[in-house]
């Protein structure tokens, strides 16, 4: 059962992730995973492609977005509960409720409801 500071602190996460651009969520990721790691988890092969969604020269389709918003949200949970260093950690990382793949692998396939299940043990401690 989830305490009212993790839902706090989940719901502050859902927030920062509706009210920012995907210009703003895609430097984020490419500021912390690298340009090509975040085309990875947007599920482009056209690394490139990641800097112009940056610069808001374009928009990625519908479901490259919702990887992006994804990974965002998930790392700013995990930021909440314990800092930057640790998140990018945890999101990079061999996860065993994840069938020790990364949280950011897990999200380029479309796993998302497992990497967020993953992200509450973690922050509840069970992992």
């Amino acid at each position: 059962m989830q305490t009212m500071r993790e839902t706090a602190a989940e719901a502050r996460a859902h927030r920062d992730t509706t009210e920012r651009t995907i210009a703003d969520i895609a430097r984020f990721l490419q500021d912390n995973f690298s340009q090509r790691v975040t085309a990875h988890v947007a599920g482009i092969e056209d690394a490139k492609q990641v800097g112009k969604w940056c610069r808001a020269l374009n928009a990625p389709r519908y479901e490259a977005e919702v990887r992006l918003r994804t990974a965002y949200q998930i790392f700013k949970l995990i930021e909440e509960g314990e800092n930057p260093h640790t998140a990018r950690a945890w999101m990079i990382g061999m996860n065993p409720q994840l069938e020790d793949e990364s949280p950011l692998q897990a999200i380029a396939d479309g796993h998302f409801k497992d990497v967020m299940a993953a992200a509450r043990s973690y922050l509840q401690g069970d992992l």
